[in-house]
């Protein structure tokens, strides 16, 4: 960051105090997200928000080596007392916090103090994933889904709403609720597609529109804070955590995906399989190739692990197909007529402990190497792939994914596409810290890291 690019950030900065002072704004959450997927935070006055967008705030660097209960693990390359890094809001997505008043929200980068960007930066990795995609020639739309279980207050997990799943009962149970949050999105710009209850007990589902990666990720943040907030305020807590109760279905947090080439959405109208453009069809099998790799950022809790079961809609299987819900690729074709709109890969596997800004560049990043390599994706799976025999799916080639976070961190060490991608020194923190979690967890029942972690994610 040179001085014109402060002097630019300052004057941009000073340009949104007065709209913000006038809606009662007096101070500024600044947050990234860490690499065990916990999304802290500094803030500062109003009044300071133009020096903080100039010079930034300062943050330790020992951050990128916390574990999920704050302990700080043993890295190559994180963990210790020395340095500094700045944290510089990203100005465009300044926003007015609906369910916290008196405070606007903006996601940060993290640079150091020399002005170069932070190594071990999650957002701006994610930035330079899309650059890379753009050099392709290719632009993406992506959405996540949020899913969260609404509980009473307390350490155990009692679920505010008893009504089925999927029920309208359950609607008018937290009726009131729910009215809010949709008010609260509104109000905050962001557009909400759905909102419905979910399978188990107290667990809801907003799903977001499609927007760039990067904005997407900034989205998915500034929702579950509104959800965290607004629960609050009703006296009862959220969990986004991958397993809530040890024999509950577990919060996913599924990404949807589309590639485009211009105006073209290329999952759809093409020559291959189901419709699919040859560079669709490429870019998936990037990232079916590499799924066992991803788990290590999408799924990077041992709660992750207690989730992605079969027959769960989890997703467990190395495999693909058509509206396939029990695969952990899910092509989603969309109503006839609307194909060029609705047509995305949605990836299954992922949940509410990811870091979202190193899910987009993980996804990305294998996409492009399946583009480069022209990479075909194997024959869709129709069926529930637990349901076929075990030399069926050997013949077929479909694969139970990995089952603990060691062997997630594994693939993940051991592909150099990915490695390569996010840098020595994220890549070897972000293996250092899997391994650290799962050694801290590796004696506790599935009853113990599910309280573990349930007010943690």
């Amino acid at each position: 960051m040179n001085t014109a690019e402060r002097d630019h950030n300052r004057a941009h900065a000073e340009r949104l105090v007065p709209a913000l002072r006038e809606r009662e704004v007096v101070g500024v959450a600044l947050s990234w997200v860490d690499n065990s997927g916990i999304t802290r935070v500094k803030a500062v006055p109003l009044a300071k928000l133009p020096t903080a967008a100039a010079w930034g705030v300062g943050a330790s660097p020992v951050f990128d080596a916390f574990l999920a209960d704050d302990s700080i693990a043993a890295c190559r390359h994180a963990g210790g007392p020395v340095g500094d890094l700045r944290l510089h809001p990203d100005l465009n997505r300044v926003t007015v916090l609906a369910e916290q008043p008196g405070w606007a929200w903006a996601p940060a980068d993290r640079y150091q103090q020399d002005g170069e960007v932070h190594p071990q930066d999650q957002r701006s990795l994610a930035s330079r994933a899309v650059r890379a995609l753009a050099e392709s020639g290719l632009t993406a739309k992506v959405a996540f889904e949020v899913e969260w279980a609404l509980g009473t207050s307390g350490d155990s997990f009692c679920p505010t709403a008893l009504g089925p799943a999927y029920g309208y009962t359950r609607l008018v149970e937290e009726s009131a609720y729910l009215r809010d949050l949709l008010r609260a999105l509104d109000c905050q710009g962001v557009t909400v597609e759905q909102i419905h209850p979910e399978y188990a007990a107290g667990q809801f589902e907003v799903s977001i529109a499609a927007e760039d990666p990067v904005g997407a990720a900034d989205t998915s943040v500034l929702v579950r804070q509104t959800i965290r907030a607004l629960s609050a305020r009703y006296g009862t807590r959220a969990s986004f955590s991958p397993k809530v109760l040890a024999d509950g279905v577990g919060n996913g947090a599924h990404v949807h995906l589309s590639l485009r080439s211009g105006n073209q959405n290329l999952f759809t109208n093409g020559t291959r399989v189901h419709g699919l453009t040859a560079a669709a069809e490429a870019f998936a099998a990037g990232i079916l190739d590499r799924l066992p790799a991803l788990l290590a950022i999408g799924a990077p809790s041992v709660a992750s692990y207690l989730r992605l079961i079969p027959s769960h809609w989890a997703g467990a299987f190395q495999a693909w197909g058509l509206e396939n819900r029990e695969t952990a690729l899910r092509l989603v074709a969309g109503s006839t007529g609307n194909e060029q709109h609705a047509a995305n890969l949605e990836i299954k596997a992922f949940d509410g402990s990811a870091n979202p800004y190193l899910a987009i560049a993980g996804l990305l990043f294998a996409g492009l190497a399946g583009v480069a390599g022209h990479a075909r994706l194997p024959e869709p799976v129709s069926v529930d792939p637990a349901s076929l025999a075990d030399d069926d799916r050997a013949r077929r080639g479909i694969a139970r994914l990995p089952d603990k976070l060691t062997v997630a961190a594994d693939a993940f060490e051991s592909d150099d596409v990915l490695t390569g991608a996010f840098g020595a020194e994220l890549a070897a923190t972000i293996v250092d810290l899997r391994r650290a979690e799962a050694a801290r967890l590796a004696e506790a029942s599935p009853e113990q890291i599910a309280d573990e972690l349930r007010w943690i994610y």
